[in-house]
């Protein structure tokens, strides 16, 4: 819904009935993940995608119906010899599209939500999805603090609830399954858990011409990015205008305060492009000791190990520097700063999804692997 948020707020304020279809469960290769969304307006505008053009055509003439009728419906695509090349998934994916319409009447609990994600608030926006006659299409939000709205029933609501903020912690959107009145080892009713949590932050250190193009991948990455450069000359807003926040300071009591305060967590990027030592190594040295998805310094190979000798020297354990992105970024024959920030950004997400960032024509089975296990990719030459 958040990349679909300002048209549907836009209509819903207008007046003016919405069909919306959300894809509640994938398997195999499926396109887009749970909780894509894709609107039919009044006027007829498509906005967002469920499948990247597999069904869409499908999908578009089900929400014009589900707009008219306000009957919620399901669909599930699917490859079988008879529709593959028709409204078939010919990736070889299965998905289930959930399709209602959303109007101040059937989900008035939207500007709510709506102002929880804009201001970065963790917040879950449950529907029902399946369940007997006058549940579904009902709508829950759940924040830390409390609920808005309902599903039917108290006992529901508070089951639902409990389990959504499991989900909002870990930051995971799909379906969970209960009895018809809440029970967590029963059936019949299915709720639809979209997790909004704050955006990952993507901290770049180094006001250079590559911070630049980094913070305008980062941003497009859905990443909170932050410059942050001891030298006010060069950290201005000016210079960086993709980024959400340019803060002079030295790094490492920069990175160090953040990680006080509980600015940082798990899904946070750090991307050192000074190749200056007296800010490289302080900053790499709290950075290290940190629980970050990522954390890469930018330099020559020379640069790269010199910078290793005054890491260890400094008392950084083997451990923590076999987490290090150096040289910074996947081998794409990289030259300009924008080329550059394209290989990071490559970089990054294979480390978070587990790619090895060699060509899929290459490869063999399937493209899209389980991520439970990740796999920190092959490091390589310098400039990439």
């Amino acid at each position: 819904m958040r990349e679909v948020l300002d048209e549907l707020l836009r209509w819903w304020r207008a007046g003016q009935p919405v069909a919306m279809a959300t894809v509640t469960g994938t398997w195999r290769s499926a396109p887009r993940p749970a909780g894509a969304t894709m609107l039919v307006g009044p006027d007829g505008t498509a906005v967002g995608s469920v499948s990247g053009g597999c069904v869409e055509a499908d999908v578009y003439e089900l929400c014009q119906q589900v707009q008219v009728s306000g009957e919620p419906r399901t669909a599930r695509y699917g490859v079988s010899d008879d529709d593959a090349f028709a409204v078939g998934l010919t990736c070889g994916g299965i998905i289930d599209v959930f399709v209602e319409r959303v109007d101040r009447d059937r989900f008035p609990e939207l500007p709510e939500v709506a102002a929880a994600i804009t201001a970065e608030r963790p917040a879950a926006a449950v529907t029902c999805i399946e369940g007997p006659a006058g549940r579904l299409g009902r709508h829950l939000m759940v924040t830390a603090d409390g609920c808005l709205g309902t599903l039917g029933s108290a006992r529901i609501d508070a089951a639902v609830a409990d389990d959504a903020r499991g989900m909002l912690a870990l930051g995971s959107t799909g379906p969970l399954h209960y009895g018809v009145d809440g029970q967590r080892r029963g059936s019949g009713l299915t709720v639809l858990v979209s997790a909004f949590a704050p955006r990952p932050r993507m901290i770049v250190f180094g006001a250079i011409d590559f911070a630049a193009a980094v913070a305008r991948v980062g941003v497009f990455l859905n990443y909170r990015v932050t410059v942050c450069d001891a030298r006010p000359t060069f950290a201005t807003p000016r210079r960086f205008p993709d980024a959400s926040e340019v803060v002079v300071d030295w790094p490492h009591r920069y990175l160090a305060a953040e990680a006080e305060a509980g600015r940082t967590d798990e899904r946070t990027v750090v991307c050192v492009l000074t190749h200056d030592p007296k800010f490289d190594v302080p900053v790499l040295r709290v950075a290290l000791d940190l629980p970050l998805a990522y954390v890469g310094a930018m330099g020559s190979r020379r640069t790269h190990d010199e910078r290793m000798t005054r890491l260890r020297e400094a008392g950084v354990p083997e451990s923590a520097l076999a987490r290090l992105a150096s040289p910074i970024g996947l081998n794409l024959g990289a030259r300009t700063p924008e080329e550059t920030a394209v290989s990071i950004a490559a970089e990054i997400i294979a480390n978070r999804w587990g790619g090895n960032g060699g060509p899929l024509s290459s490869a063999t089975g399937r493209i899209h692997r389980d991520p439970a296990a990740p796999t920190r990719v092959n490091r390589r030459p310098p400039g990439t």
